[in-house]
């Protein structure tokens, strides 16, 4: 054993114990841990950052903590800092140990034993108190070491650890760590799941790890400001409120992809200077998002010096069906990870172990071997047999020797069926008052404060802190996990289980009602210590709130913690908590409260349910229609402008336009009658947007206008947050297409234009890639290949960066559309068909006729005219089913267009200059076609939309012009072309002018 002496006092090392001759003092592990780093460097000025970092590695600590260590290792000394005798301050700077040391210093008293709460209560601390390092897994440690290597090489890891509870996943990977962390050269990450949250807190691991690391080196913190914003939020202890706030707009807006993306490049510039190993463990109780980064991570193709190690158990993945097991089976089909299976300890491995921890003993060679057969192997199973032996004094040191003191054959019948039944008999041994705290801190949670467990137990402070402390220090059922600095900037400790079997079993023991009592209390201190705080750790205090029967709060902290898995874009983990939160709920009797509590929760649930089934999903409707009915009982709350939003956004986008003006107009009945803020703005930006759509382009524009008017950037700037997108870019958005169909396609250009100004100002993705995908449809409309290819494609990245899939497939139709002014018809086709088939998978059907009809017109060109007919008669139907008039009248154009297609070979607009006369043609088909653009022009009039009107005007004087009607062809388009006052350079009127001047020519001749 090592000791470090100094007059009159002795350091154990071994057994981190301080003695003065033969008696022990007790000093804390911290303070134990400041005396050890000092003694460690005689003389030498050891700075405050230094013995920060060394003491607390996983923790970020203020100067106060180590004052406190500091005092207390003065106290346990007797010295003075006035007139030190062994630690003397350098001011501002930090500490030298000045007191003589002797190497060769007297043993303390050979007999002398040190009472301790290790097994039994009272038994001698001795070798047999402290379990070596991990044994029989040097083949499993060579496997992670070569995999270490490929890692400094550049070649980033993803290794899985596996194996059943008490394997010594974590006992090997704790070997691992130890051995790599030595030099400093490589910077170690850790981070845990807990049971207790199951799948519903995001990243939890993960933010864990980051933070620690934050913590240790300050200088990490500005990394993540620069590449990762968004998770430098989530860690609100690392900066400052105002800093928050500045981050919160910096990321407004932002999505799912762009995090996972802000991680991997803030791994790989951290590990640019320094490798990283990241260590998650107890992945069976992962949360989804830590999955998908897990496999981000994997499938990243550039060189990182970045090591993740997740351990899980087997069994749990099986039995559960959490999607860890897809995740890990469809990356080690790609080989993008590696596993390491751990097997059972073999009966060579046990006597090894026991050699170690007794390096003196004359066991009999049956004892390796009994105890590898009573425990499987099972490693913790193992070492608690161990335990037992000693504890029960079946192993006893005599003549500095350790014996089994019975025979072989009464072991046999001592030793407990279970690991269970092994850990209940050592917690039997312990007084009462021990087992009281470790069963208060087991309901605390895998990890805990002292003060949450003084809240269960009601008792002293100090008295608490200090039984923790000794069973810390022994290694006993728990660890120290360091200080915890509170929001008022007190100082606690931190304890955390060695093994989740120690806190499963405790809790077991506990009676259910006083479960209850103690989640209670526990609950109740959490929310007071934290105060304006306490959403911070909503899961946490709603699994204390809902355990301890107290629902209302429940319910309060699993809403909150739905908004905080939605601010970090883990959607699928805010449905689940908003679905427990309904769950919860539903325990407590019928009240207006619980009705407004309910209302809530639908709102919250809305945001991230678009997000994973999309915006036309049943669920969606089925969630907004009850919240709906909430809002009707609760008397129209300001949360009416986000239910009905998400209602008529559900109905808009499956084309229900009809059910959708209902909503629409409601929305602005309340608008008129009700003053809460944004309604009457948001009121018009839905009547607008439905009444394009329908058709009615010039209601459209008057709506945008009061929008635009009653709009406040700054009001509204979190509105993409609550809505999905910023009302300012959406409405500039729908007026330029209006503008459009009104015949003003140079202000519709205007509009767009200050629309992707606006959406770029904001770098909201959502908003970006709707004013791109607008802008796209624009240039379509206007018929200008090349803008519309260049904006579909710029927001196609967009979308496809951060997981848009309805704009996705938006931007793919226009792309493949442009492609047809390029010549190339049958790729033109092909891209539509698939974006087609994509939007149909989102389940929304709005402007589906409007993206056929772009097919059709391709697969005309194509000479594939009856295929075009057909897709155009099922999109006519939908049209007038539906409502979606905004396209019709080019449904019908297009349709005569075909039907000629079909007698010619060719479109009029083709047969026309070609001199090619149509009148040949079959005279039924040519009627057909006929009423088809005669239909066109009547709804283009009815709709004021002049542009189309144009359209299909330029149609008929086509076909009046090859049926010798030149005259009438001129007066019917010269009549439309006339009342244009702007878009001269268009396509369209481009065209129309050159057709007027040829016909006025042909008629003077």
């Amino acid at each position: 054993m090592k000791r470090i002496f100094f007059d009159p006092f002795c350091l154990d090392l071994a057994s981190e114990c301080l003695w003065r001759g033969s008696q022990a003092i007790k000093l804390r592990p911290k303070a134990f841990a400041v005396l050890d780093y000092l003694l460690g460097r005689p003389g030498q000025l050891v700075t405050k950052e230094e013995l920060l970092n060394a003491v607390w590695p996983g923790t970020f600590v203020g100067e106060a903590v180590l004052k406190v260590a500091i005092r207390q290792v003065r106290e346990a000394l007797g010295d003075d800092s006035q007139s030190p005798r062994f630690i003397e301050t350098a001011h501002r700077r930090g500490y030298r140990f000045i007191g003589p040391i002797d190497e060769s210093g007297p043993l303390p008293a050979k007999d002398q034993e040190i009472r301790s709460n290790n097994a039994v209560s009272g038994s001698p601390l001795r070798a047999a108190n402290f379990p070596p390092a991990v044994v029989g897994r040097d083949q499993a440690l060579s496997r992670m070491r070569s995999w270490l290597d490929r890692m400094l090489g550049g070649e980033c890891q993803i290794v899985f650890v596996t194996g059943e509870a008490g394997i010594g996943k974590t006992a090997l990977v704790d070997t691992f760590a130890r051995s790599i962390a030595a030099d400093r050269s490589v910077r170690i990450g850790r981070g845990q799941c807990l049971e207790q949250y199951g799948t519903s807190e995001a990243y939890l691991p993960v933010l864990e790890a980051i933070g620690r690391l934050c913590r240790e080196e300050r200088q990490l913190v500005d990394v993540l400001r620069r590449l990762a914003p968004m998770w430098l939020l989530q860690m609100p202890s690392l900066v400052s409120a105002s800093d928050r706030q500045s981050l919160s707009r910096e990321v407004l807006g932002a999505r799912r992809e762009r995090m996972l993306r802000e991680m991997g490049e803030a791994l790989e510039a951290l590990t640019a200077d320094k490798p990283l190993v990241l260590i998650l463990e107890d992945l069976h109780w992962s949360d989804y998002s830590t999955l998908d980064l897990i496999s981000y991570l994997a499938r990243q193709r550039h060189a990182a010096q970045l090591m993740l190690i997740g351990t899980y158990r087997t069994v749990e993945l099986i039995v559960s069906g959490h999607p860890l097991k897809a995740v890990k089976q469809e990356l080690l089909a790609k080989q993008l990870c590696e596993e390491l299976p751990l097997e059972y300890l073999s009966q060579a491995a046990v006597a090894k172990y026991l050699s170690v921890r007794f390096p003196t003993h004359r066991f009999p060679k049956e004892l390796a071997r009994l105890i590898q057969e009573r425990t499987e192997g099972n490693p913790l199973f193992m070492v608690n047999a161990v335990d037992y032996l000693v504890a029960e004094g079946l192993i006893d040191e005599r003549e500095e020797c350790w014996e089994l003191v019975v025979e072989i054959e009464n072991v046999e019948v001592g030793v407990p069926d279970s690991i269970k039944q092994m850990i209940e008999k050592q917690i039997d041994h312990l007084d009462a008052n021990e087992q009281r705290t470790l069963e208060t801190a087991s309901v605390a949670g895998a990890e805990f404060s002292t003060l949450a467990v003084v809240a269960g137990l009601d008792e002293d402070a100090a008295q608490v802190e200090a039984r923790c402390d000794v069973m810390a220090r022994q290694r006993q059922f728990i660890r120290d996990s360091g200080v915890q600095v509170l929001p008022n900037g007190e100082a606690v400790s931190r304890y955390g289980f060695i093994h989740a079997l120690y806190q499963n079993v405790l809790y077991e023991r506990v009676s259910a009602s006083r479960r209850v009592q103690l989640h209670r209390r526990i609950s109740e201190q959490g929310e007071a210590l934290y105060g304006e705080r306490a959403g911070e750790n909503a899961a946490e205090l709603a699994m204390h709130f809902e355990r301890g029967s107290n629902y209302t709060q429940a319910v309060k902290y699993l809403q909150q913690a739905a908004e905080n898995a939605v601010r970090r874009f883990a959607y699928q983990e805010a449905v689940v908590l908003s679905r427990r939160g309904l769950e919860v709920l539903a325990k407590l009797p019928d009240t207006p409260e619980r009705a407004q509590q309910e209302l809530w929760l639908h709102i919250t649930l809305g945001v991230p349910l678009i997000a994973t089934e999309g915006y036309a999903a049943p669920d969606v409707g089925t969630v907004y229609l009850r919240a709906r009915e909430l809002c009707r009982q609760a008397g129209e709350t300001p949360e009416i402008s986000q239910v009905l939003w998400g209602l008529w956004t559900f109905y808009v986008l499956r084309a229900e336009l009809g059910t959708a003006r209902e909503i629409a107009e409601e929305f602005l009945r309340l608008a008129e009658r009700l003053s809460y803020p944004g309604l009457a703005m948001r009121a018009h930006l839905v009547m607008e947007v439905t009444f394009l759509h329908l058709g009615e382009f010039a209601p459209a524009i008057e709506h945008f206008e009061r929008a635009l008017s009653l709009y406040d950037p700054e009001r509204h700037l979190e509105d993409a947050f609550r809505y999905a997108q910023n009302p300012g870019v959406a409405m500039r958005c729908f007026a330029a297409w209006a503008l459009w169909f009104l015949g003003k396609p140079d202000q519709a250009l205007d509009r767009i234009q200050e629309t992707l100004t606006l959406a770029r100002e904001l770098s909201d993705p959502h908003g970006l890639a709707h004013a791109l995908l607008f802008a796209a449809i624009l240039h379509q409309l206007r018929r200008e290949e090349r803008l519309a290819q260049e904006y579909a494609e710029a927001g196609l990245a967009v979308a496809s960066e951060h997981g848009l899939v309805m704009y996705q497939a938006q931007a793919t139709i226009i792309r493949g559309w442009a492609l047809i002014g390029q010549g190339q018809p049958e790729e033109a086709i092909e891209q539509m068909r698939q974006g087609l088939a994509a939007y149909q998978v989102t389940g929304c059907k709005l402007m589906r006729p409007h993206f056929f009809a772009l097919l059709a017109e391709a697969l005309g060109k194509a000479g594939k005219a009856e295929e075009g007919l057909r897709g155009l008669k099922e999109s006519l139907e939908a049209a007038h089913r539906n409502g979606d008039a905004s396209y019709l009248a080019e449904l019908y154009r297009i349709k005569g267009e075909l039907l000629l297609s079909q007698v010619t070979g060719r479109s009029v607009s083709r047969a026309a200059p070609s001199g090619k006369d149509v009148i040949a043609a079959e005279p039924p088909a040519v009627g057909r076609a006929q009423g088809c653009f005669d239909q066109s022009i009547q709804i283009a009039r009815k709709q004021k939309a002049k542009s189309l009107e144009l359209r299909a005007v330029m149609s008929v004087a086509r076909l009046y012009q090859n049926q010798g009607k030149r005259g009438e062809a001129r007066d019917l388009l010269a009549q439309v072309y006339d009342t244009f006052t702007e878009g001269f350079g268009t396509a369209d009127l481009r065209e129309a002018k050159a057709l007027l001047d040829e016909l006025s020519e042909g008629v003077r001749h």
